[in-house]
């Protein structure tokens, strides 16, 4: 009877701690719909059908690079090219792994493999910061899955929409991309190099794109690492 018992409030717990990681992601899911309509839109309107639209957020689920990616298959790119440039866009994406590493390896293989796919810039900003003793997995796995679901609803909304609606993709949209890492990013600006970080990937990136250089978002990415890094070296120097 004790062990029954057990069992349940287990079970509730779980429950309770996967539905307070989806409703922690709400504001963010709601933030990325404008970013999933333009994805699926952007991708009927480059030639894809609408299984291979719906299967770039299915398998891919990357926002940024999905679009780079549709926009690369628009013009014609290579498979090898997107691949690469793909790659470059996502990277920042091993740096979350690497920091994420201490929590998700003692896990079971199915959850490491389950949480590495779901590891978004979104869920990262929600569990990248907690330490081994606040992170829980049902937590982050309904963080993740809601995120997950939201996106793939939103492209295929973009999807039907881009069927009906020419130029669906020059309404604004974009914006959305922007709104999203500002979200992500301001709340996370805790100590001062983070927030030198921040003002130099800033800067960089506007240098860059005034003075047209097209790798400025690598560029701009490296210069803010770089920045951060050593301004915490110099802090803890001090300390």
């Amino acid at each position: 009877m004790n062990t029954m018992t057990f069992e349940n409030d287990s079970q509730l717990s779980r429950s309770r701690l996967f539905w307070q990681g989806t409703l922690a992601m709400v504001p963010l899911s709601i933030a990325v719909i404008p970013w999933g309509l333009l994805a699926g839109s952007f991708a009927i309107e480059s030639g894809l059908t609408v299984i291979e639209s719906q299967a770039l957020s299915a398998i891919l689920f990357a926002g940024s690079a999905q679009l780079v990616a549709t926009g690369m298959f628009k013009v014609g790119a290579t498979l090898a090219t997107m691949l690469l440039a793909i790659f470059f866009i996502t990277s920042r994406h091993l740096l979350y792994s690497v920091s994420m590493r201490d929590k998700i390896s003692p896990l079971p293989l199915r959850w490491r493999l389950g949480l590495g796919f779901l590891l978004t810039d979104e869920l990262f900003a929600l569990c990248g910061q907690q330490s081994q003793k606040q992170f829980n997995r049902w937590y982050a796995l309904g963080a993740g899955l809601s995120f997950y679901v939201c996106w793939n609803l939103a492209t295929l909304a973009g999807i039907v929409a881009g069927s009906y609606i020419p130029s669906l993709n020059e309404l604004g949209l974009e914006f959305a991309v922007a709104a999203t890492f500002i979200a992500i990013v301001v709340p996370n600006i805790t100590s001062s190099p983070v927030l030198i970080a921040v003002v130099v990937s800033l800067v960089t990136s506007v240098v860059c794109y005034a003075k047209g250089i097209e790798s400025g978002l690598m560029i701009a990415s490296v210069a803010g690492m770089v920045a951060g890094y050593f301004a915490e070296s110099r802090q803890g120097g001090k300390q």
